[in-house]
This record gives structure tokens, C-alpha cells and sequence, in this order.
């Protein structure tokens, strides 16, 4: 039987940190890779959107190669890769080869995530949902710090001391050798518990189709603000790096907060429910960034982050209700495919930058809460994962 083994999962939520560190990081740099290789816009947008192709959308390709046989070398290999890959880009002078080494780190980030939950799963004995929130909420942190590491090593030492940012990817490789026996030796044994006959309906395809909408709407809206607010306070306002920095680090804290408060709360109101109501609450909120200055902006976008990023983890159960007999497809299409699929969109705020201005881009994202809570409202769901949806 399985055993709830804290040690582990915080030793795997640590390597979930440290990985995600280099993909939060990469947004907050892209105004000094613009300045340093004399970029557009849309060439900037081209950078973040193949970091989202190879850490994302190609990470069910990695969660596939895992089912078949246990790979725990893609946990230090990933995390190594990512740091890498990020570490380098302040020395090409070359657009390709940035692009190479952003697809580096992107893979690494893709192969850590399907064998990082999928280990983590294995020790967390019957309280499944709280191990796998420890290991989620490490990548939260992740994304929020990197901005603010990468930041403060660009404003101390200058662009060319990026390669410093190497270090927390080094240690976890060191660290996590020394539980690599517990890890790799786990041989625990899941219960295939049996369902009853489920067919997956023209109903549940559809609401399985609104339901990754509504999350690729909650990706564009979280990789824009990350991607432009950095260019709108450092390009176009002349501030502060630093500043830009930990408005973006902010945002992605108020996240992890509303990680951990958001999922009691959506199994008490209700899964599809709560999504509606964080919908409606970042249409609310959004707005309120392009009026509120010192303090009430920090505070106005760790709102924000709270109530956009608190359904990640339930959009997963969600997938996973609607097709329960392919969890690991429905956690892929989640946290892979759909959330890399909204930062692929973001390319599109560069072209709407290029032609109109950084303000202009930074405004249109105010419009995706309301398109996003359209699909919410829309979609069928059954609040009780094993209940059947009746067809259309």
C-alpha cells in the first residue's frame, strides 16, 4: 500500500521549483534579449511561443514515453536541461541559436512535469489530493520567484551574469542523488478500481472541448500580463526592472495562494461553478491594473493572480471527471496542451504591439475573462466524477 512520504514529495516539489524558476524567468527577460538583439516585437513573441511549444504542448509526447516504463532520470536530466538551456541566452548574438537554447530549456521543462507528478503520485499514500498540491504548488512558486531572481542577477551583476541562474538547477541535481535509491526502488502498486461502463458522449467531447478553451483563454491572459508588464514598465515606461520584476512575481504569489484556497472551496461550491465565478472575478479585476498605482497595483494583481491562476489544479480534476478512464490524457491535455496553447497565442499581443503599441497589447487582454466565461458558462459538466453525461 501506498505511504505518505513528506520528505519525498518536497524533495520533488523542490525539483518542480527550481524547473519552473526558468520558465517564469524567461518572460521577465524578453525586453533585455529585445534590446540586446534588436528584436520586434513579434520576433520577442516568436521566443516566448517556442519556450510554450517544447515545455507544454509536447508534454503528453513525455507523460506517453513514461507510461510505457519509469524514466526518473528525466527528474535531474529535466531539471539540468531547463537551467541550461535558460542560463545561456545572454551570450549568442545569434536570434537561431536563442531560439535553440530556449528550446532546450523548453524540453527540459516538458520532461520533468509528467514524470514529477507521476512519482510524486506514489508517495502520497490516501491523501492523494494534498501530495499532489505540494508537488503543484512548488512550480508556482517557481514561476513566481524566477522573474525576480532573473531580475535582480541582470540589475547587480548585467545581462552577461545571466549564466549565475544555472546554480539552484545544479544543486537539485546534486540533491536529489542522495534520495535516488527511495525514488527509483518504488515499486507501489495502484489499484485499478473498477468502473462502470463509460461512454465518452458527443456531450462530454464537447464540454471536454469548452473546457480547454476556457483554459487556453486563463493561459493567454496569465502569459500575456507576464510577458507585458515587463515590456510596458521597462520599454515603454523607462522603469524600473526591478519594479516590473516583482509586479510579475507578485501576480504569480497571488497565484499560489489561490492554488492552495481555491480547490476546498470549488469542492464545496461546485467544480464548474467556482470556474465561472473565477472567470467573472478576472473580468472584474483586470481592469482595475490600468488605474491603480504604488502599492494598490501589488495589491490589484496579486488579486488578479489569485483568482485567474486558482482553478489550475481544478481544471485537472476537472479533465480527469470527463474522461475517467484517461486521466493521464486529460492531465496532458491540461497542463500540456491547453496551457501551451494559450502561450502560444501570445505572439498575437506582439503583432497588436508592433502596430498599436505595448499599451494597446496590455489593454486587449481585458477582453479573454469575458470569451473565457462564455465557454464556462457553456459547459456541461457532471460535479460527480463518475456520473454520466447524457448526450446532446
Amino acid at each position: 500500500m501506498r505511504t505518505f512520504n513528506l520528505k519525498i514529495l518536497l524533495l520533488l516539489s523542490l525539483g518542480h521549483l527550481v524547473t519552473d524558476i526558468y520558465q517564469g524567468a524567461l518572460p521577465a527577460i524578453l525586453p533585455f534579449l529585445k534590446e540586446n538583439l534588436s528584436l520586434s516585437y513579434t520576433m520577442a513573441g516568436v521566443i516566448l511561443m517556442s519556450a510554450n511549444f517544447t515545455s507544454s504542448l509536447i508534454q503528453p509526447l513525455f507523460g506517453y514515453l513514461s507510461d510505457i516504463q519509469n524514466k526518473p532520470l528525466l527528474l535531474p536530466a529535466g531539471c539540468l536541461g531547463a537551467g541550461i538551456g535558460f542560463s545561456l541566452l545572454s551570450i549568442p548574438s545569434s536570434y537561431v541559436v536563442v531560439l535553440v537554447l530556449v528550446v532546450i530549456s523548453g524540453l527540459g521543462i516538458a520532461s520533468y512535469h509528467p514524470e514529477g507528478y507521476k512519482t510524486a503520485s506514489y508517495f502520497t499514500g490516501e491523501k492523494r489530493v494534498t501530495g499532489m498540491a505540494i508537488f503543484s504548488v512548488g512550480g508556482n512558486l517557481g514561476l513566481a520567484c524566477g522573474p525576480v531572481i532573473a531580475i535582480y542577477i541582470i540589475k547587480r551583476f548585467g545581462f552577461s551574469s545571466l549564466p549565475f541562474i544555472i546554480i539552484p538547477s545544479l544543486l537539485f541535481t546534486v540533491v536529489i542523488f542522495y534520495s535516488w535509491k527511495k525514488i527509483t526502488t518504488s515499486k507501489v502498486e495502484r489499484k485499478v478500481e473498477k468502473e462502470p461502463s463509460y461512454e465518452i458522449t458527443k456531450a462530454t467531447r464537447i464540454s471536454l472541448l469548452l473546457l480547454v478553451a476556457a483554459v487556453i483563454m486563463r493561459s493567454w491572459i496569465q502569459m500575456g500580463l507576464m510577458s507585458y508588464i515587463p515590456f510596458y514598465y521597462i520599454n515603454h515606461l523607462k522603469g524600473d526592472p526591478l519594479y516590473a520584476g516583482a509586479l510579475v512575481s507578485v501576480f504569480l504569489l497571488g497565484g499560489v495562494l489561490g492554488t492552495l484556497g481555491g480547490s476546498p472551496l470549488a469542492d464545496r461550491w461546485g467544480h464548474r461553478r467556482y470556474l465561472i465565478l473565477s472567470m467573472l472575478l478576472s473580468a472584474l479585476v483586470l481592469p482595475l491594473i490600468f488605474i491603480a498605482e504604488g502599492a494598490i497595483l501589488f495589491v490589484v494583481l496579486g488579486l488578479l493572480g489569485m483568482v485567474v491562476i486558482s482553478t489550475f489544479t481544478l481544471t485537472v480534476v476537472m479533465a480527469q471527471h470527463l474522461l475517467p478512464h484517461n486521466l493521464g490524457i486529460a492531465a496532458g491535455l491540461m497542463v500540456g496542451f491547453a496551457i501551451g496553447a494559450g502561450g502560444i497565442c501570445v505572439p498575437l499581443l506582439g503583432v497588436l504591439a508592433d502596430h498599436f503599441g505595448v499599451p494597446f497589447a496590455l489593454k486587449s487582454i481585458a477582453v479573454l475573462p469575458f470569451i473565457g466565461l462564455i465557454f464556462s458558462v457553456a459547459l456541461r459538466y457532471p460535479e460527480q466524477g463518475g456520473t454520466k453525461m447524457k448526450d446532446l
